[in-house]
């Protein structure tokens, strides 16, 4: 499974990813602001919140507007669909355990992220839960699969498994820690894991 960009990558590399076998998913950040998109002047002004810690030129959305982020992020979703994508991985579904610069509660997250599991749907594309490890009781039934970023690093992988349990992937990846340190318990866990730099280079470490 490749988990590639959907402004960076066009319908013939998600052609040839599909000719080698692979599945091949979208990433979209579905909960934040990057003023180098080009659609980032769709925007609202109003929907625009803080700065993500450590990420320049990204900031926090006010995803209870539903009504403004909404088609814009079902253009987005018509974009993977168009080229060919399998699935979305949409970022930043956290916002509510964030300091977002709005009053985001766990519900007004829970109507945000059902929202996008049916509009990916509706779509027949699938879609996986990035992190967001708080609702995966509510949000299990509406997601097809999870993606998590560093659950062994942070000692919270038990989480994760009611997607296990439940017959569905969790792909796990882990940027501090070495293969060894945490490859043995995934294996164990059944976690589809590996190593990779923070930047997200080409670079990885597959849990074989």
């Amino acid at each position: 499974m490749y988990d590639i960009d959907l402004f960076d990558t066009d319908a013939a590399t998600v052609s040839a990813l599909h000719a080698e076998g692979r599945k091949v998913v979208c990433y979209v950040n579905a909960g934040g602001w990057e003023d180098w998109r080009p659609d980032a002047a769709r925007f609202p002004e109003g929907t625009i919140g803080a700065n993500l810690d450590d990420w320049e030129g990204e900031r926090w959305l006010d995803i209870r507007r539903i009504d403004l982020l909404g088609p814009i992020m079902e253009a987005r979703m018509d974009s993977c669909q168009a080229k060919g994508f399998d699935g979305i991985e949409p970022d930043n579904v956290d916002g509510f355990l964030n300091d977002t610069g709005f009053p985001l509660t766990y519900d007004d997250q829970l109507r945000y992220n059902i929202w996008l599991a049916e509009a990916a749907h509706e779509r027949g594309l699938s879609i996986g839960l990035k992190n967001d490890m708080d609702q995966i009781p509510d949000l299990l039934p509406y997601f097809d699969w999870a993606l998590n970023e560093e659950c062994f690093q942070y000692q919270e992988c038990d989480t994760l498994l009611p997607f296990i349990e439940a017959g569905k992937a969790v792909f796990n990846v882990e940027y501090g820690l070495e293969a060894g340190e945490f490859c043995a318990k995934a294996r164990e866990l059944g976690f589809n894991s590996m190593r990779k730099n923070l930047d997200l280079d080409a670079w990885r470490e597959s849990c074989d």
